[in-house]
Parts: structure tokens; C-alpha cells; sequence
């Protein structure tokens, strides 16, 4: 069993490092904005301009921040045992998202700051664990031991 521990760590821990390649790729990847892009330092801003565009355009945005860092909360608990908890994966989700915005905030072209991006981010990954990432965590590591 303990073998088959270690592999399903160590595929985490391959899957980790391929999200992460494509997350940079995606998030820090120049855009032709047309001047359109700008930052967004109050919290909701964004969400309601996206509640006041079509279906499918508020769809895509908001989905696509909710489902952007959401493998973290599956990963992060198989590598890490102690990255167990929506707080703890919360923290880190929101320290991950804050470093990606403000990169695109401050070097990346056509990209802009936005404090509901690191919400909507952080939802997603606490969201993906409490669905999926505490049961496979459990299965693949085993259930924490009380003391």
C-alpha cells in the first residue's frame, strides 16, 4: 500500500508541475486588449459588470477564474498532507492568485489587476477540494491520525 502511496504522490506532484506550466502560459501570456484592459482594486467591480453582459460572456469570465486555480485544491492535499483544509488552501490559493495579477498587473501586456480574478480564484480552489480534493487526498494518503 505504502508503494502505491508514493506513485499517487509523485503523479500529483508530475500533474502539479504540468498545471502550473500551463497556468503561467495562460494567465502571463500577452493579449491584444485594445487598450481595454484595466485594474480593479474594488472588490464585486468586476462581478457586476459581468452580471451586465450576455449569459455566455458572464459564464466564461467568472467560470473560467472559479476553474483557473481549482486543480490546486485536488493537488496540493496529495502532495502535502498538511495542506488539508479549505482555510489552509484558501490561504494558499489566494497568495498564488495575488502573485499571478499582480505580475499581469505589472508586466504583462494587455493584462490588468483584478481583486475579484483573486476571489473568484481562491473560491474555485477551496470549491474543488471540498468536492473532490478531501475524498482523493483520503484515498490516495490515507486519513490524518488524530493525536
Amino acid at each position: 500500500m505504502t508503494v502505491l502511496r508514493v506513485l499517487g504522490v509523485l503523479v500529483a506532484l508530475g500533474a502539479l508541475g504540468v498545471f502550473c506550466y500551463y497556468a503561467a502560459l495562460l494567465t502571463l501570456s500577452p493579449v491584444q486588449d485594445n487598450g481595454q484592459a484595466g485594474g480593479n482594486l474594488d472588490p464585486g467591480h468586476s462581478l457586476r459588470f459581468y452580471f451586465d453582459r450576455p449569459l455566455w460572456e458572464a459564464a466564461v469570465q467568472l467560470g473560467g477564474n472559479l476553474v483557473l486555480l481549482a486543480p490546486l485544491g485536488v493537488l496540493l492535499p496529495v502532495v502535502s498532507t498538511r495542506l488539508r483544509g479549505p482555510l489552509r488552501l484558501a490561504l494558499v490559493g489566494a497568495m498564488a492568485s495575488l502573485a499571478i495579477e499582480t505580475v499581469q498587473g505589472a508586466v504583462v501586456l494587455g493584462r490588468a489587476f483584478d481583486v475579484d480574478d483573486v476571489i473568484l480564484n481562491t473560491a474555485g480552489v477551496v470549491l474543488a477540494y471540498l468536492l473532490i480534493g478531501r475524498k482523493v487526498s483520503h484515498v490516495v494518503r490515507g486519513r490524518r491520525r488524530r493525536r
